[in-house]
């Protein structure tokens, strides 16, 4: 039976800054409108780490029961190492993304936009099939899609128009920025996982790309957020701050470019989470003022 110690580390700590810098963003972007509401800004983050702890998990359990993940060298794979039952994960994952269903419906209740209930069954959806069903599209090379729709354009938008009621050009900048963001965590991880993915037929987009091509896309990840927080400066002048992300955005980007690979790459898988963190802050924070 797994450990507490076990069950956290399952859950992928490090790409939880994944879900509270959209957050950050949107609600600065609300405040550069003069409509930020912490209650909502609350609600709108527990949705976001319930879900992305819902899809860790759930990739934890389909990977496993796949046998993807027998031969890893990233975080512990609590269905893959045999430390838990497959049904235990999967339990976990519904009741991760359960919970942040019922949050999802307590901001929408208090927003009144009832329609994004819509939304959010798509995002539950999405968290599910990345890697579970029959074809889960993050085996088919479009991960990056989904985690830039959803943890980049739907987490800043949502959490900008539940505050704000309507949504500022500032909001859409800043949700492509992390976007690209999120999606630098995801392609970092399978820069990490390609020779085993290609032995297990995952076919994500940094197999498709192939090694090279694929580090190089990492580089523009990380490195076209810091223009798109740029131009936000238009709007709101002390969105300049996200400047001071460019000399960790460009180490990162040069340990991948250089070609660390394996172990190596798990400081620069926790550098992008907290980059992208950095930058929740810093363009929140100049959006707001």
């Amino acid at each position: 039976m797994a450990t507490a110690a076990e069950w956290v580390e399952g859950a992928r700590p490090r790409t939880l800054p994944a879900a509270v810098a959209p957050v950050l963003v949107g609600t600065g972007a609300a405040a550069e409108m003069g409509a930020a509401s912490p209650v909502r800004a609350l609600l709108a983050a527990g949705v976001a780490l319930a879900l992305q702890v819902g899809v860790n998990y759930a990739n934890d359990y389909s990977d496993g029961i796949r046998g993807t993940d027998l031969d890893r060298v990233g975080p512990l794979r609590l269905t893959g190492s045999g430390a838990a039952p497959p049904g235990q994960v999967r339990a976990a994952a519904f009741v991760a993304l359960g919970v942040g269903a019922l949050l999802g419906v307590a901001l929408v209740a208090v927003s009144g936009h009832w329609w994004l209930l819509a939304v959010g069954a798509l995002a539950v959806a999405a968290a599910w099939f990345y890697t579970g069903g029959r074809k889960p599209y993050g085996y088919l090379g479009l991960g990056e899609v989904g985690v830039f729709l959803f943890f980049g354009l739907v987490a800043v938008l949502g959490t900008t128009y539940t505050q704000a009621d309507r949504i500022s050009w500032a909001a859409v900048l800043g949700a492509v920025g992390v976007g690209l963001l999120a999606c630098a965590l995801l392609m970092v991880n399978n820069i990490r996982d390609i020779p085993t993915d290609v032995l297990s037929s995952k076919r994500t987009l940094a197999v498709r790309l192939g090694d090279h091509r694929a580090r190089r896309v990492y580089a523009a990840m990380v490195g076209i957020p810091i223009l798109t927080g740029l131009a936000c400066a238009f709007v709101a002048p002390w969105s300049v701050i996200v400047l001071l992300l460019a000399v960790p955005a460009g180490i990162l980007a040069g340990t991948v470019l250089l070609g660390a690979r394996g172990v190596l790459l798990r400081p620069v898988l926790a550098g992008t989470g907290m980059l992208e963190l950095g930058y929740g802050v810093l363009l929140g924070l100049g959006l707001s003022i």
